[in-house]
């Protein structure tokens, strides 16, 4: 959530600044100045009322003392209506909070400088490319049909099951699941991260804290009878751990990773990009999530960055990194990377992890702090990304590494595996 503070003293740069996300906040950001004009009116006719009122009241307690019974009671009508006036202010005062906060979570983050312009996806701009991209050898399959050859998918028993988007893994198909699973949280352990197993259902405050809500209300999975939802991602329930949580500045940065599964509605996906394990309902991730101070936070991205190329690299994909344009970026980030592997049967690029900056926007709904060493209490900065989303790595394994002999496993993984080819 937007600081106050920005749009009181800087409401014009907040208005530049979202117009790189193709978004006119002035109307938005005019009322929110509005509104936070007359809370702070009202406050401070609230406070003055109630001293008055406090002030009084002491008076009629000490004329009644005096044994001035009858000037006593002279000014119980006065308090009285000064009780009635403090109620109507504090009923105002709540209305216009109620306003103001309906108002303010509209505002998505503000975008970091570097952020391009652009409307979507196709304006999103290269920062680096790595390892070899080389066409498909004549008769490539593709991993919808490899997983139908080997069979180690069975997409038409989990459709029966459930329904499209859900995967049934098997054989070899489901071994090579839980050995990037365990690959991918190793490498975090190395990195320096602590590793959790959160719930997999939030509630609205958690929900709301991350950015969710009411962003993303109709891209979760719902549970009415509980107001529960089901997780899109584990950094909702890792970063709701410091919910409300005042840290030590020497307990910075925070590091946690998580394996979960994963649910999302992708509500209005189709085309051939959700064929196969393109775009699933559920799926398996593992995430890494940084809490940090503020004058941090980007060299904190850096590494967050750097660490998932290594990963890409150790599993001898060719990846890119692409910088999201403000009309692709995310409500709550400020900055985002995408990190995308090259499939070679699909001849295309698939995004398979997304690493934020959300700067102090996520800690502004959450409330999380951190004391510094002068003993203030200031906004901390959250980060988070996938390192790594399993369903397109497994996609562009299958199809990048088919060969007479089978499907090669990278060497990196067939330590966890316990086996070099699928056959």
């Amino acid at each position: 959530m937007i600081d106050i503070q920005q749009i009181r003293d800087h409401s014009d740069e907040v208005i530049k600044r979202l117009r790189v996300r193709n978004m006119d906040a002035a109307e938005l950001v005019n009322s929110l100045k509005i509104l936070d004009e007359t809370k702070r009116q009202l406050q401070k006719k609230l406070d003055d009322t109630l001293a008055e009122a406090n002030a009084l009241a002491k008076q009629i307690g000490v004329l009644f003392k005096a044994g001035k019974g009858a000037d006593a009671e002279s000014l119980k009508e006065k308090s009285a209506m000064l009780k009635k006036l403090a109620k109507e202010l504090q009923e105002q005062l709540d209305d216009t909070n109620k306003n103001f906060q309906e108002f303010i979570v509209r505002l998505p983050n503000l975008p970091h400088p570097s952020v391009p312009a652009g409307k979507s996806d196709a304006d999103n701009e290269v920062v680096q490319e790595a390892g070899k991209v080389k066409k498909a050898d004549e008769g490539a399959l593709s991993h919808w049909d490899l997983a139908k050859k080997y069979d180690i998918i069975d997409f038409e028993r989990g459709t029966k099951i459930t329904g499209a988007g859900f995967p049934v893994y098997k054989g070899l198909g489901a071994r090579i699941q839980r050995a990037l699973i365990t690959f991918f949280l190793d490498e975090a352990l190395i990195a320096g991260y602590t590793e959790y197993q959160p719930p997999l259902l939030v509630n609205e405050d958690s929900a709301f804290g991350t950015g969710q809500l009411p962003d993303k209300d109709g891209q979760m999975y719902h549970v009415p009878s509980d107001n529960l939802y089901l997780i899109p991602t584990s950094e909702v329930p890792i970063t709701n751990l410091f919910r409300d949580t005042i840290l030590q500045e020497d307990e910075l940065p925070v590091k946690c990773t998580a394996y979960s599964v994963c649910f999302r509605r992708e509500a209005g996906s189709y085309g051939k990009d959700v064929r196969g394990l393109n775009r699933l309902h559920q799926f398996d991730k593992v995430e890494i999530v940084q809490v940090t101070k503020p004058e941090l936070s980007y060299k904190a991205l850096d590494e967050m960055v750097a660490h998932v190329s290594v990963l890409l690299k150790k599993l001898e994909l060719p990846y890119r990194i692409t910088r999201l344009c403000g009309g692709d970026l995310g409500f709550a980030a400020a900055l985002t990377y995408d990190m995308e592997v090259w499939s070679a049967a699909q001849g295309r690029w698939l995004e398979v992890s997304s690493i934020s900056n959300f700067e102090a926007y996520q800690s502004n709904r959450l409330r999380l702090r951190y004391k510094t060493s002068e003993g203030k209490n200031r906004l901390a900065h959250t980060l988070n990304g996938s390192a790594l989303a399993l369903p397109r790595i497994l996609a562009a394994l299958l199809e990048n590494n088919q060969c007479e002999e089978g499907i090669y496993i990278p060497k990196a993984l067939q330590a966890y595996t316990g086996f070099r080819y699928i056959q």
